[in-house]
């Protein structure tokens, strides 16, 4: 039996509710496989692959918050701080009723390998609650923050573990979450990214994930000898990574006909109404139905099916697991090349091999929403030398950011003789980093 196998059953044995988990574990462990038994005795020697699957620390605890009728309720709060072999821990916060420690820690295990293609100096990370958002007060949402952090604070700090925002935690939240903090530490620091503004946010950090997708897209198709302008795609989701990568899909050429939400799908053949989006979704926090009331060419479609859509590139920007196999069968035989993942882990395992093996262009999760976090990283950078870039000169490294993270996963996949699974060569260049550092540190 393999050394990756191994691992992967233990992994299995020792977390047997945790599929989620369990999934992001073996997607990772079989893509590098080809690389660790290249060096397979001095990985094992100090048990590597043990280490890395496990988390360095595990917080769970219970969050009691009043509501507007001072009625209890509790709900429970996370943080796993899974990796810091090259920075603090940095993963966002998500508020969610789907969340649990399975999903977090999925997510956190994903972030080591995203973080580590940045080149930035950040380790992985994830954390957040079953706390919902949606239909609270602005008290209630004030209230539950300022809980959760009376809590969080303990295992928190600029150089140690540094959160952001993620689903269900925006721009109010950090807002809550950060005055908590600051109250309780009585430090003015940049231990929360995706700050507003007038604290020590970063310009440009809203649209990052979103814009980071559309640039990697770019250079992908660029090196296949091809181009945005002119092609039609479809976006699942209508949040903020969705909003931010139809704009800019838009700014290229592309012309996006459909979008979607929990409820259902939207599609417009004239291509997507971005302004009116953001007004159904960031103004009034609407469901995306709204938008065929008010677009005649629109029609709305209640529950999944977005995918049947003919397109010739897919952005899955919603949640995991939300692209499956037939949605991928569906999508090729309808013409579609292209499939870059804007969320974490939103395609299933056989959907993806599926598309590889077909010859899909396919750009994975870590590689292709890493804006988001490396944007987060440049916001630590600027709160610790107590400055603020402009959106152009934060804009323009993240261009570099993403090209980079292109040409590092391409290099490893076409090292180990696969040059077009980016997969394949995404785990392995996140790994590679990882392992040099983990090695070099000791048993630790």
């Amino acid at each position: 039996m393999s050394y990756t196998q191994e691992i992967y059953e233990r992994v299995v044995q020792k977390n047997p509710h945790e599929p989620e988990f369990c999934q992001a574990v073996k997607e990772v462990l079989d893509s590098i496989e080809v690389a660790i038994s290249a060096n397979e005795d001095k990985y094992r020697r100090a048990s590597l692959l043990e280490r890395l699957v496990e988390p360095e620390r595990a917080v769970s605890f219970r969050v009691p918050w009043y509501d507007d009728q001072n009625v209890v309720h509790v709900n429970r709060g996370y943080r796993i701080q899974f990796n810091s072999a090259i920075g603090p821990y940095k993963g966002g916060l998500r508020f969610h009723p789907s969340v649990n420690q399975s999903i977090l820690k999925f997510l956190g295990f994903e972030q080591i390998f995203k973080n580590s293609l940045t080149g930035l100096p950040i380790g992985g990370g994830k954390g957040g609650s079953d706390f919902d958002p949606k239909g609270k007060s602005d008290r209630e949402v004030m209230l539950f923050c300022q809980s959760f952090m009376t809590e969080l604070f303990k295992h928190i700090g600029a150089d140690c573990d540094v959160p952001a925002g993620d689903i269900g935690v925006g721009s109010r939240e950090i807002g809550y979450l950060y005055g908590q903090y600051k109250r309780l530490t009585g430090l003015y620091e940049g231990v929360l990214t995706g700050k507003g503004i007038a604290y020590g946010g970063s310009l440009g950090r809203t649209e990052a994930t979103g814009y980071g997708l559309i640039y990697m897209l770019e250079e992908m198709l660029s090196h296949a000898g091809d181009k945005l302008e002119g092609k039609t795609a479809l976006v699942s989701g209508s949040g903020n990574v969705a909003i931010y990568a139809v704009a800019k899909a838009q700014a290229k050429g592309m012309k996006v006909v459909a979008m979607s939400d929990s409820n259902g799908y939207i599609y417009d053949p004239n291509g997507i109404q971005l302004d009116i989006v953001k007004d159904i979704k960031e103004v009034r926090r609407g469901r995306i139905r709204e938008y065929a009331e008010r677009v005649d060419s629109a029609t709305y479609t209640e529950g999944k099916g977005i995918w049947t859509i003919p397109c010739e590139i897919a952005l899955p920007c919603a949640t995991q697991n939300e692209l499956e196999l037939a949605d991928v069968q569906t999508l090729q035989a309808n013409g579609c090349r292209v499939i870059a993942e804007g969320a974490n882990m939103p395609t299933t395992r056989e959907a993806t091999d599926y598309a590889i093996e077909k010859g899909i262009m396919f750009m994975p999760g870590k590689a292709a929403n890493a804006g988001g976090v490396a944007t987060s990283a440049l916001e630590m950078a600027q709160n610790s030398m107590r400055l603020s870039w402009t959106f152009d000169e934060v804009d323009k490294r993240l261009q570099n950011i993403m090209i980079d993270i292109y040409h590092k996963t391409a290099d490893a996949a076409a090292r180990y003789g696969q040059p077009n699974n980016f997969v394949l060569g995404a785990n392995i260049a996140g790994f590679e980093k990882i392992a040099s550092a983990m090695l070099a540190q000791g048993v630790c």
